[in-house]
């Protein structure tokens, strides 16, 4: 008796990295916009995203015509680089090859913004990738998650705070956009996914 043997999508080439926390008490907000993205890629692309490692849980998938892999770390965020880190080092993957996407509370809820590369913007997350892999070149989608609704209020307790309903709608096409932008960047089309989608 013979069994076809499983055919991997090749050797990975590109790293799509959703930041967030772990946790059920985390699930749905405003911090996990980079898991929901990731979620949402997977789901588009058949894969997914359970195999623990890398400090994290990844999946394989091919997206653009590339072998991509999708990690959510699960160092909480502030430690994010580790578990990106992990990933690169194990690919060979450089930092322009692995796309990073993050929560933003300076834009609104449904706004994305594509970069390049650049600075962490205040984000811890991105600040730990930044610092641990010495590199600034990570191309990156921003998701909007709203800015707090007063001065005064807590900044963790906000980006800890679920979506209100009308956010919801807002983010779900959002995160569409983000696939699509995801898939013109690991393409090597960052220009038009900026265009398209700034």
């Amino acid at each position: 008796m013979f069994f076809s043997k499983q055919t991997s999508p090749g050797p990975v080439e590109f790293i799509i990295a959703g930041l967030g926390n772990p946790g059920r008490e985390y699930e749905g907000t405003r911090h996990n916009a980079g898991f929901l993205a990731v979620d949402r890629l997977a789901d588009r692309l058949g894969a997914q995203v359970a195999r623990v490692r890398f400090k994290g849980v990844t999946g394989a998938a091919s997206l653009g015509g590339r072998s991509v892999l999708l990690l959510k770390p699960g160092t909480f965020m502030n430690l994010s680089g580790q578990s990106v880190r992990e990933a690169m080092a194990f690919y060979k993957v450089p930092p322009k090859k692995t796309l990073i996407i993050f929560d933003d509370i300076n834009l609104p809820p449904g706004r994305l913004r594509v970069r390049r590369k650049g600075s962490d913007g205040g984000h811890n997350g991105m600040k730990n990738i930044i610092y641990l892999t010495g590199s600034d070149q990570f191309p990156r989608i921003k998701l909007g998650v709203g800015q707090k609704p007063h001065p005064d209020y807590d900044l963790a307790d906000w980006v800890l705070s679920r979506f209100s309903q009308g956010d919801l709608k807002e983010l779900d096409q959002a995160l569409d956009h983000a696939c699509a932008a995801a898939e013109l960047i690991v393409r090597g089309d960052i220009d038009r996914a900026m265009n398209q989608y700034n």
